[in-house]
């Protein structure tokens, strides 16, 4: 397999306002089989400092093929069923390969 640069994913959710402590739960409970899941080299949560409804996944990945692994597994099913049913807007994800490293 060639050589390639990590795949870092983000995805901003939107919540109904009363949902959003249901998600971080849900997302303290799932968070460690995702992060062992084969591939995923790192996972965060944030929540928007303006919003609190607003909440984004960041992750670093070994590859494309390895998200996409995850994203076709009953681990991501089952976690993003949850998810979907406490969302208030359309989810937007995008994902990004480094275009240079940061030197100290």
């Amino acid at each position: 397999m060639p050589d390639r640069p990590p795949l870092v994913r983000i995805v901003r959710m939107t919540f109904h306002p009363g949902a959003v402590d249901d998600f971080i739960a849900h997302f303290d409970e799932v968070s460690p089989h995702i992060r062992a899941y084969p591939g995923c080299l790192h996972l965060e949560l944030w929540r928007d400092a303006r919003y609190p409804n607003i909440c984004t996944t960041y992750s670093h990945w070994e590859s494309r093929d390895a998200l996409n692994a995850y994203r076709q597994s009953d681990l991501f099913e089952d976690a993003w069923q949850t998810a979907k049913s406490l969302f208030a807007a359309r989810p937007v994800a995008q994902s990004y390969t480094p275009a240079r490293e940061v030197s100290a």
